[in-house]
């Protein structure tokens, strides 16, 4: 019986120091959680169950379990890697095999999925042809970086203020060369279905008490006739208080194609700029103009000028923003702490292109180690919860960073002495065995 007791010794001091041997050589693996052997006596039962004054019968290797506890954040300053602060895995698959990891190591391949380093595609939830993130459906993240198509502008929101002490220019008629025929202008670039640029100018004239004439140019030309340089025009009014009068909106001329310059909605007090024909001018001198092939926003550009005021102070543009833009090329990505991935393009625009998913489990021990650093459900683990990172109990996610491994290799090293030791003395129980037998054997 002692040969054995000694015998199951020595093999649980083995277990011992093989865990900790792969604990200290995983010491630099990014997302590696620590093993420990856990050890429960064994006594040797029979029919009638054991005994009070029962010997024991050894060791038993009962449980390896792992640690999950959080490893350091190391920053790497790649802003595809991830580092899982808190609770939860990164799920990936491998052709439809779904497995669990903590190591954020992760790229893209030449599909442009994101994969980690062995290739298996991380997943998430994707977007829509809008960009609108589809949640609920998950799916590998791909990251999209073709060129963006370009926008024509289809609404421009304006806010300004009119000089109230201005005088109606003694200067007639308007000419947009002479600054004396206009009391000032503001320049906006709008855009076209091929994305080029254009600069509209807008020139406000005083021509009476709170009443102004906007006129509009694009390139300097008409909107609907690149030939001429008749500017479109709108009448305006503000009340006594300096607000602006939405029922004086009104079109004042009439385009080349014959036309109404603005489409005026008297509920709302938007107007719609029509017939914009978008335009280039060639090399000659002086330059001539014409069609460039584009077209506009087919419903035309939608203008709101309704936070406009007339104070007695210096014009000022106060805020102006549009919707066109034109085409980009992707300039970097962006991942924030939710997970949710942000492409940043050359013309200034940015877009979401999805978002990162993590899954948890009811018993994270009983989650089965399938190399690779990476884990995958058993009966023991119960299903994934999944969920977008910070939501629930889930950790939150740090992009440009790694998570390191847990171990601590001074305790490990401890450990390895600890074991050496047991291992040394149940050899010593084999030798002292066998000596005592020995003795018998050599009896007369």
């Amino acid at each position: 019986m002692s040969f054995n007791i000694g015998l199951s010794g020595l093999r649980a001091a083995t277990s011992d120091l093989n865990i900790t041997g792969n604990n200290i050589a995983n010491a630099g693996t990014v997302g590696f959680k620590q093993s420990r052997a856990e050890f429960a006596d064994l006594y040797a039962a029979s029919v009638q169950g054991t005994g009070s004054n029962q010997q024991g019968a050894g060791v038993q290797l009962s449980n390896v379990s792992q640690l999950f506890n959080q490893g350091n954040i190391n920053y790497t300053q790649n802003a595809l890697d991830l580092a899982i602060n808190g609770n939860g895995f990164f799920q990936t698959s491998n052709n439809g095999e779904i497995s669990y990891t903590r190591a954020g190591y992760f790229g893209t391949d030449r599909e442009g999925f994101m994969v980690n380093n062995f290739g298996h595609r991380l997943q998430g939830y994707a977007t829509d042809a809008n960009g609108n993130l589809q949640n609920g459906v998950i799916t590998d993240l791909r990251i999209e970086s073709a060129s963006q198509s370009p926008q024509a502008t289809s609404t421009l929101t304006q806010g300004f203020n009119l000089n109230s002490t201005n005088t109606v220019p003694v200067t007639t008629p308007f000419n947009p060369a002479d600054p004396t025929t206009y009391n000032s202008a503001t320049s906006t670039n709008i855009y076209d279905t091929q994305g080029n640029a254009h600069v509209m100018t807008q020139y406000f004239v005083k021509t009476g008490p709170n009443a102004w004439q906007m006129n509009v140019l694009i390139d300097g030309r008409n909107p609907a006739d690149p030939t001429s340089t008749v500017p479109y025009s709108m009448g305006m009014g503000f009340t006594a208080s300096g607000q602006l009068n939405i029922a004086s909106l009104a079109s004042g001329n009439y385009d080349g194609a014959g036309g109404p310059d603005f489409t005026v909605d008297p509920a709302t007090g938007r107007f719609t700029l029509d017939g914009w024909t978008p335009a280039i001018a060639d090399s000659s001198v002086p330059p001539v103009w014409s069609a460039n092939g584009a077209t506009a926003n087919a419903a035309g550009i939608q203008v709101d000028i309704r936070n406009s005021t007339q104070f007695a102070s210096a014009f000022a543009v106060n805020s102006v923003s549009q919707d066109g833009y034109t085409t980009g090329q992707l300039a970097g990505l962006e991942i924030d702490d939710t997970g949710v991935i942000f492409a940043r393009y050359t013309n200034g625009q940015s877009r979401v292109q999805g978002q990162v998913i993590l899954a948890n489990f009811a018993n994270t021990q009983g989650l089965t180690p399938v190399g690779k650093t990476g884990w995958a459900q058993s009966f023991q683990s119960g299903e994934p919860v999944i969920g977008t990172p910070r939501s629930g109990t889930l950790g939150a996610l740090q992009a440009g960073a790694l998570e390191d491994s847990n171990v601590e290799v001074s305790e490990q090293l401890v450990n390895m002495i600890v074991a050496q030791r047991n291992y040394q003395a149940n050899a010593k129980t084999i030798e002292t065995e066998s000596a005592i037998t020995q003795t018998i054997i050599n009896l007369r």
